[in-house]
């Protein structure tokens, strides 16, 4: 028989005869984890078995796949091309077998989030609760975030990132909650006083940073007079300096609302309008579970409700 390129002989399915398919799911758990370590605890081989994995699809691939740099490990443009049909590939095999969708109840795998940690204070406790509850076997890991790359949505086997309006996303987005400025105060301020007061006579904690963190514009395009008092790098402290320590800042309302359990503080409307600030969710666009998404869709709905 004549091998015309349609043939069986010729074919790239022909060759794969060749080729141990197996590594497949170690590849795909090196790509996205970019460690051998928390590869082989994922797929459940002994470090040695997922190293030598790795050298196996050297050789397959011809590249290095992984390579350190410094104290970290970076994804050769070749292995960041395989990532999506390598997921995509091991989706419609398992699809073609007939495994049974996703079942919280009974499976194991690392649920992975990424947000910023304002975020995380607001939903991780529940995040927490829902996942020990709903998916028992889970585990669930929160990676925080400062300001999201491109790289932010598709690195360390990130299933979803929980990213403010405020930036941009090269991926489609979903609002997960809405938020706002709020006016953050110490108990011991003159009750009487408005919030446009508070700014005016109170010093203000402030994230230090290049540029001074929204809305500081609109108050400087409102002629608004304020002093500021602390420069403090830790969002978080923020809020609690407030409480302990007196002062005012601008602060998110879902932070303040969680942080007021811990400590008192007084919290009041921004006095001038402002656009909102709310929390979407970008998928990683490689992830094609799609049981798997609706489910955690839901869990952080649930999570996200006051």
């Amino acid at each position: 028989m004549s091998d015309d390129g349609e043939g069986t002989t010729g074919s790239g399915l022909y060759r794969l005869a060749s080729v141990n398919l197996n590594l497949l799911v170690p590849l795909l758990a090196l790509l996205e984890e970019r460690s051998v370590t928390k590869a082989a605890e994922r797929v459940g081989l002994s470090q040695p078995a997922m190293s030598h994995a790795l050298g196996r699809m050297r050789r397959l691939f011809g590249d290095d796949l992984l390579v350190r740099q410094g104290s970290s490990v970076t994804l050769t443009p070749r292995a960041l091309e395989l990532i999506r049909p390598v997921r995509a590939t091991l989706q419609q095999a398992a699809d073609v077998v007939n495994f049974p969708g996703f079942d919280p109840a009974t499976d194991r795998r690392v649920i992975t989030i990424a947000m910023t940690t304002s975020t995380a204070f607001v939903l991780g406790a529940r995040l927490v609760r829902l996942v020990a509850e709903r998916a028992p076997n889970a585990i669930l890991r929160v990676r925080t975030i400062t300001v999201p790359t491109e790289t932010t949505f598709t690195e360390h086997g990130v299933d979803v990132v929980l990213l403010s309006e405020a930036f941009t996303s090269p991926y489609p987005r979903e609002r997960l909650y809405d938020d706002r400025i709020v006016v953050v105060a110490s108990t011991d301020t003159p009750p009487e006083a408005s919030p446009l007061d508070l700014l005016t006579t109170q010093p203000h904690i402030v994230v230090d940073t290049e540029r001074r963190v929204f809305p500081y514009s609109v108050l400087d395009e409102k002629g608004v007079t304020y002093r500021v008092g602390q420069l403090i790098s830790d969002f978080l402290l923020v809020p609690y300096l407030v409480g302990r320590a007196g002062g005012v800042a601008l602060l998110r309302y879902r932070v303040a609302a969680e942080m007021r359990t811990l400590v008192d503080l007084r919290i009041e409307e921004f006095p001038f309008p402002l656009p909102g600030l709310g929390i979407d969710m970008v998928w990683n666009p490689h992830l094609g579970d799609h049981y798997f998404i609706s489910w955690l869709r839901q869990l952080l709905f649930d999570a996200a409700r006051p």
